[in-house]
Order: C-alpha cells, then sequence, then structure tokens
C-alpha cells in the first residue's frame, strides 16, 4: 500500500493542475479562483505569483515561460510569470470558466470549461494552437477534466467529471480531432468522482477522486492496481516529478467546505510510487 506524506501545510483554496517544472525543478499548482500560481519546492517551500482572477491550468511554453488558461481564454507569461502579450479570448459567456487541460505531442494546448452552477452539458473543450487560435473541439460537456495523451500519440483519456467515467477517444496527430468516444473506466458509486489525471510510463493511469479521498490507479486494461488514501475528501489532481520523476503530487481543495473543512484540506501531498511518470508535453506558442 502506498502512503502519502502531506509536503505542504493548506496553501490554496482550490489547489489544481499540479506541475513539475523541470526547468526550476519545483511544483507549480494553480490556486485557480484566487487566481495564482502557487510555487512548491522539493522542502515544501511555498511561494506564490498573484496574477488576478481565476488561473485554471498552467503549462510550460516549449521555449520558456508559461501558458495559462484563465477565466476565459488564454494568458502567455514569461518564466516569471510576467504576461507576454494580450489575453488571447476563446469564448465570453460569463456563466462559465476554464478549467482543466494539457498539451498534446504537437505542441497544442487544450482546456475545457465548466459553467459555474454546473449546468449540465454547458462546457466545451477548446485548443490552443502555436499560432494563438483558438478552436472548439468538444460540446456538451458539464465539468471538462484530466486530460492526457497515450503513450502511441493517438488516443487521449478524458474525465466530465459527473459521469464518474474516464473516457477515450481516438485523436487525429495532424489535425487534432477527437472521435470515437468511448467509456475506459466506469469509477463505482460512492467512490468519488473523476478529476484530474496523470500518466505513467507503464501506461497506468492515475486519477483523482473528488469526494473520494483518494487516488486510483488503472492499467491499460482497465484494471484498479492501486489505490492511494488521502486524509481529505476534495482530491482534485496530481502529476509526477521530483528528481527521479517516480513522486506522485496530489492537490487538495476546501472548496465549500467553510467551518467543516478538514485540518489538511487545501495542502499539497507526495507519494513515492515507484513507476515514473511519462513525458508531459508542453506549448509549442
Amino acid at each position: 500500500m502506498i502512503t502519502p506524506r502531506r509536503l505542504t501545510e493548506p496553501c490554496t483554496e482550490h489547489g489544481e493542475g499540479p506541475l513539475w517544472d523541470t526547468v526550476s525543478g519545483r511544483l507549480l499548482v494553480v490556486d485557480m479562483l484566487r487566481g495564482a500560481v502557487v510555487s512548491v519546492a522539493p522542502s515544501g517551500l511555498v511561494g506564490r505569483y498573484e496574477l488576478g482572477g481565476v488561473a485554471a491550468t498552467v503549462r510550460p511554453r516549449r521555449d520558456g515561460g508559461f501558458v495559462v488558461a484563465t477565466e476565459r481564454g488564454f494568458q502567455l507569461y514569461s518564466p516569471d510569470f510576467v504576461a507576454d502579450g494580450a489575453e488571447v479570448a476563446a469564448f465570453d459567456d460569463s456563466l462559465l470558466r476554464m478549467n482543466d487541460g494539457g498539451c498534446d505531442p504537437q505542441g497544442r494546448f487544450y482546456c475545457g470549461t465548466m459553467a459555474y452552477a454546473e449546468t449540465p452539458g454547458a462546457g466545451s473543450l477548446y485548443r490552443l494552437d502555436p499560432d494563438l487560435s483558438v478552436h472548439r473541439v468538444l460540446d456538451g460537456v458539464t465539468i471538462s477534466n484530466g486530460l492526457q495523451w497515450h503513450a502511441d500519440g493517438r488516443h487521449v483519456y478524458y474525465n466530465d467529471t459527473t459521469t464518474g467515467r474516464i473516457d477515450l477517444f481516438d485523436f487525429e496527430p495532424d489535425t487534432g480531432r477527437l472521435s470515437a468516444r468511448r467509456s475506459f473506466v466506469e469509477v463505482p458509486p460512492g467512490r468519488g468522482l473523476p478529476d484530474g489525471m496523470a500518466i505513467d510510463e507503464a501506461g497506468g493511469v492515475w486519477i483523482a477522486l473528488w469526494g473520494g479521498s483518494a487516488i486510483h490507479r488503472y492499467d491499460e486494461k482497465a484494471q484498479l492496481s492501486e489505490r492511494i488514501e488521502l486524509p481529505v475528501r476534495q482530491v482534485t489532481a496530481c502529476t509526477f516529478g521530483g528528481s527521479d520523476g517516480t513522486t506522485l503530487y496530489i492537490t487538495t481543495s476546501r472548496l465549500g467546505l467553510g467551518a467543516h473543512a478538514e485540518p489538511e484540506a487545501g495542502a499539497v501531498f507526495a507519494a513515492e510510487v515507484g513507476v515514473r511518470g511519462a513525458t508531459q508535453h508542453t506549448f509549442a506558442g
């Protein structure tokens, strides 16, 4: 059984989208609804970049710096999170916000949306190309989460949280088109809802379970192979990092818990899982 350790004190209200920054050897986490990127050193030392608005997802740029999905678009940043150019708008509906995403092997950045009211089917999945053009690639989403590419580059794992499923799409590398959606795993009722996602070199899919106090790993045959239990209910996302890439970093949330929040909600946890994370792709813009 894998036992996680708490790496930080509670440092986010709604921690999400963890990213291992290989250039600086640190973990980056978004404090989503407070519009901040939180920097976590391997020692657990925490710093913050206050960006304002919503900071939904952060990913590295191939030539240095970062791209951040904002409330309703995308913003490029320098390595020190100074804005690089104007924000790129994706949509203008104030009832919606960006939520989670990732980059494909070709260097395109995807981020999906959700309604603030969690209105069923109101969200979409958007793609930001390296030329900064924006394309809508999937509609009818409720809470878009957990986007990761299979090592073959031709399949994508995806979570629409409220479905309780991890889905699998066919992926066309040349066009970025998604097709042939089908269920890969259905999380058993009562175990939590699938949120953020990471993939390891062996093809294992690691899923954060919102409301489930756990991370599940499923192998390529969709069999549950590991379960990591956390001392908080709202487990949001995970990513691989550390000096050898075998540390699984786990983000959590205290959003909506108020006085009933667990003492460790909003902290970052780490677990040594004995397998390296798969290559994480960068934005080519």
